[in-house]
């Protein structure tokens, strides 16, 4: 029998927070690979430990054949400023006291799934060089630019400073997996390494988003009206600004029928909240907070259309965020308020829905009374177009196989 290869995954996120980083560590195990996660502990996003963790509850466990290792980790808090940067400074830092522990084992291969902020992945780092074990680090959100793209400091030594600090991750890894070609251009110019060790892979959705799944009182509560439903993180880079003014739009057009129906958390939540009670709009909208990940299929069952809006970056709009990718799987149109490829994809390849330009609050309204005013067999005509282009060219053991076959190649 052949021997199974262990992977040291290093992410700052992992079970139970739904990211996606959670059913790739399960793909891998489905494909004989032994897995050690080192992450931290449980608080996105709300800012809180979970139930039945903290500094001493459930540092080690196992989840999935899946063996856990959190490191210390500050929680977000309130999600202020403060809160985010002790956060982001504390995991990296302390992930750096489990590397004794790290090099007693050996790894076939370390996989670095990194989000914000880029720092988390020193760990996975500094083993990977003092064991000689190949890194493959798969980039979700680029830095500076992500970080730039949230909070936009005047100070130049102080960017040149994100600058270097983020540049340094990206030069000592020796693969990298991106989300688009304006990425892998980007980071080509950053670092050394050759372009065939930098892949353009979307994030897969898991599998649940395809399942159709009806939920009679949850229908019920919104039988009346059309529902535009939104799934996801709450965060400045979502640009509910445009959301918000396009339903203003909407009603004073005389469209008033319209259930906003938004699903997930985030540091901008109670801004969002109080931003719909100043526009008088708390009647037209509902928070249903964070849902777990198996009940996200329950609630684009009730949509009539789907919505997802990105506020302006270059890099932003190269990419099909991870929230389109589950669109596509639940099978429903969709408005998009998103620059780049994902326009072309929308509105002329696949033809599920309308994609307009970035904050453009006009275009976000027309585009919703376009889908408002079709009828329902043109409507689920779009979806189904939706959910064929995902099976052919989004299905998650499509797109997990091919990250697989990079990482061990």
């Amino acid at each position: 029998m052949a021997t199974k290869e262990r992977v040291l995954v290093v992410c700052q996120h992992f079970w139970p927070e739904a990211f996606r980083i959670n059913d790739i560590c399960d793909f891998l195990v489905e494909h004989d690979c032994k897995i050690d996660v080192l992450c931290g502990i449980p608080n996105y996003p709300k800012g809180q430990f979970y139930d039945g963790y903290g500094y001493f509850r459930n540092r080690r466990q196992r989840h999935n054949s899946v063996n856990v290792r959190r490191a210390f980790e500050i929680p977000r808090g309130n999600n202020t400023n403060l809160r985010i940067f002790l956060n982001y400074l504390s995991f990296p830092w302390s992930s750096l006291f489990h590397i004794p522990r790290l090099l007693t084992r050996k790894y076939d291969k370390i996989f670095i799934y990194q989000l914000s902020p880029v720092m988390m992945s020193i760990a996975g780092i500094i083993v990977g060089k003092l064991r000689r074990t190949e890194t493959t680090m798969y980039v979700l959100d680029l830095w500076p630019e992500n970080l730039f793209s949230v909070i936009k400091p005047k100070s130049r030594w102080l960017r040149k400073l994100a600058e270097r600090v983020s540049h340094w991750h990206y030069r000592h890894v020796d693969k990298l997996v991106v989300l688009s070609e304006k990425m892998r251009d980007r980071l080509l110019q950053v670092t050394d390494l050759p372009s065939e060790k930098i892949i353009v892979l979307p994030q897969a959705c898991e599998k649940i988003y395809e399942a159709k799944m009806h939920d009679s009182k949850l229908a019920a509560r919104f039988k009346d009206g059309f529902n535009v439903v939104y799934t996801g993180n709450i965060s400045p880079a979502q640009s509910f600004e445009t959301v918000i003014e396009a339903s203003r739009r909407l009603k004073k057009e005389g469209v008033r029928d319209i259930n906003w129906i938004i699903i997930g958390d985030g540091m901008s939540r109670k801004w969002l909240e109080d931003e719909v009670r100043k526009a008088g709009l708390t009647n037209d909208f509902y928070f249903e907070g964070f849902k777990p990940i198996e009940d996200i299929p329950k609630y684009t069952d009730i949509a009539d259309v789907l919505i997802g809006c990105l506020v302006k970056s270059d890099l932003l709009e190269a990419t099909i965020p991870a929230k389109v990718m589950s669109y596509f799987a639940a099978g429903k149109p969709m408005v998009l308020a998103m620059d780049g490829e994902v326009q072309e994809l929308i509105n002329n390849i696949i033809e599920c829905g309308y994609a307009g330009p970035t904050e453009d609050v006009t275009a976000l309204a027309d585009n919703i009374k376009k889908i408002y005013d079709l009828s329902l067999g043109e409507r689920k005509k779009m979806g189904e177009q939706s959910r064929a282009y995902h099976f052919k060219h989004f299905e998650r053991n499509i797109i997990l196989g091919k990250l697989h076959d990079f990482i061990f190649s």
